[in-house]
């Protein structure tokens, strides 16, 4: 299913012409109707600027850290199955984040507590998984999954105890929820600068893929590279969450995605996959806001019931190249 050369100048021509073109289908519908960004209406420019672009943005944002650290978590495993959903970084990062807002731990920065719970979280599976022997992909698999599940008792136990009337506001945060997402230059440069510094390690995350024995001939530094992959994985994923809570799916079906299309050479599937995970959020996100309109869904919701389909025909594809 890999492109060819000429077709694969068209797949990216393509990947450019849908952020502009997903970014004003957002800016454009919503619950209070078509606003064109060139009316000169100044009600219409005001919902304009102050909730429908800053909620694109973020999406943007949001789809393309979560699509790069799906890549990074399935290099690290070898195995398509991983990405930061399943293996348990979102929930570690929602229960920090969450603990964060109900104790009122307001002098610690949201981002800071989610990238702690989702780094904590990597450590901690890589390390059950391993035991006494070296860990493998299934294993690691099954250990996210169990931390995932311990996580989610957690978010119920805080929400169980916490108050009544920011409930529905905290629940709609774990769905997966952009209303209320801010973009921060204080967080925003150093997540730029780990997204660059990743796409430079273009080369190294191939030679990761075909095993640490074949890198470590190769000349990596697993360990160093292991850890690299740690930071940035928790960092974006942490980030992600602080921003728009728990959104599954897109850091999984996304690089499989882009994978099958583009090919596994990291220097093309990690600007391809941040892309279309832009793209793909963003879309969803118009979706929550205008398919029951005017009440909004969780985007979280979309995104699964987009994902579980989409990542079943593409297990049935891929099945059949083999």
């Amino acid at each position: 299913m890999i492109a060819s050369p000429k077709r694969r100048l068209g797949l990216y021509a393509a990947l450019a012409l849908l952020l502009p073109a997903s970014l004003l289908l957002a800016l454009s519908v919503g619950s209070s109707g078509w606003v064109w960004p060139a009316s000169g209406d100044a009600a219409l420019q005001r919902i304009l600027l102050e909730l429908r672009l800053p909620r694109a943005i973020a999406a943007l944002i949001v789809g393309s850290l979560l699509a790069t650290a799906g890549c990074l978590m399935q290099v690290l495993l070898r195995n398509p199955l991983a990405d930061p959903y399943i293996l348990g970084l979102s929930g570690g990062a929602s229960v920090f984040a969450l603990a964060g807002m109900s104790f009122g731990l307001t002098w610690l920065p949201t981002p800071l507590l989610a990238f702690g719970g989702a780094l904590l979280t990597t450590v901690m599976v890589f390390l059950l998984a391993r035991g006494e022997g070296a860990w493998t992909s299934s294993r690691v698999l099954l250990t996210g999954v169990v931390m995932a599940s311990g996580w989610g008792a957690l978010i119920s136990l805080i929400l169980a105890t916490g108050s009544d009337t920011s409930l529905r506001g905290m629940l709609f945060w774990l769905m997966g929820d952009l209303s209320n997402s801010r973009v921060s230059v204080l967080w925003l440069l150093p997540t730029l600068l780990a997204l660059f510094l990743i796409w430079l390690r273009a080369r190294s995350l191939n030679v990761l893929s075909a095993g640490p024995v074949q890198a470590e001939l190769l000349g990596e530094p697993i360990r160093v590279r292991f850890w690299e992959i740690f930071l940035a994985a928790s960092l974006l994923t942490g980030i992600a969450v602080a921003m728009a809570g728990a959104i599954g799916f897109v850091g999984l079906i996304v690089p499989h995605l882009m994978r099958l299309l583009v090919g596994a050479d990291h220097r093309r599937l990690l600007p391809a996959a941040a892309a279309f995970g832009a793209s793909f959020l963003l879309i969803a996100d118009t979706l929550a806001r205008t398919l029951i309109s005017p009440r909004q869904l969780p985007v979280g919701v979309l995104t699964a019931l987009i994902g579980v389909p989409l990542f079943l025909v593409l297990l049935r594809r891929a099945r059949g190249i083999r």
